[in-house]
């Protein structure tokens, strides 16, 4: 009988310690999640037809997998870090218009890609425009993995921002705007959404300036 008793109070111990440990888990993901910024939702943007044309008109041959969209999903608020760990969002370039590229280190596609993007940042960045990469490694060793490869490339104008809690890009994947590597959004100087695309790009090429110089020009 005193076998009996004893092991009520043992098994509601040995269940109610794991659910309480995963609740607070789960909160704190949540809290951490919500704190970059990555939770926002669409359509947080008037819609801008009219311009997202534009730039689709402009995408054609290297760019032509490139879409205009322009359908109101905003991005100001999508959180990442910079190099020192410090907290960002896209807000923090608001008056550029923005390339903004998801990659990470691990992705070949995107490794290929960072030439052609750094040589876009290095003729195009000013205060009217900005390439902006995003790196997505995951894990405490992400940023040095994102840092080591920008450190071997040597390039001149492609500085480490990264979220190496994937959020930003599961936020993405959420609004059915992107599901893989590497991804580009074309965003106005508000960070609203005017181009979208899924894939690689010779961003240095005639087409690729072409499509830069009409997403600048919207600013008049």
């Amino acid at each position: 009988m005193e076998n009996t008793r004893s092991n009520g109070p043992r098994s509601a111990l040995s269940w109610a310690l794991p659910v309480a440990v995963g609740v607070i888990v789960v909160a704190g993901s949540i809290a951490a999640w919500l704190m970059l910024g990555n939770a926002g939702t669409a359509n947080e943007c008037p819609a801008q037809q009219a311009q997202a044309q534009i730039i689709d008109a402009a995408a054609v041959g290297e760019l032509a997998a490139l879409n205009g969209t322009g359908d109101g999903r905003g991005y100001a608020d999508m959180g990442f870090r910079d190099a020192a760990g410090r907290q960002m969002s896209v807000a923090d370039f608001a008056g550029k218009a923005l390339l903004v590229n998801f990659w990470a280190s691990w992705c070949v596609p995107c490794r290929e890609e960072m030439p052609a993007l750094d040589a876009i940042a290095t003729q195009y960045n000013s205060d009217r425009f900005m390439v902006l990469p995003i790196n997505l490694d995951i894990g405490e060793s992400g940023l040095e993995k994102a840092q080591d490869f920008l450190d071997e490339g040597q390039f001149e104008n492609l500085p480490l921002y990264a979220d190496n809690t994937f959020a930003a890009f599961e936020r993405l994947k959420r609004e059915a705007v992107a599901i893989g590597l590497p991804a580009t959004l074309l965003l106005d100087p508000e960070g609203c959404e005017l181009a979208v695309l899924q894939g690689p790009a010779e961003w240095h090429s005639d087409d690729g300036k072409a499509v830069v110089e009409a997403l600048i020009g919207l600013r008049g």
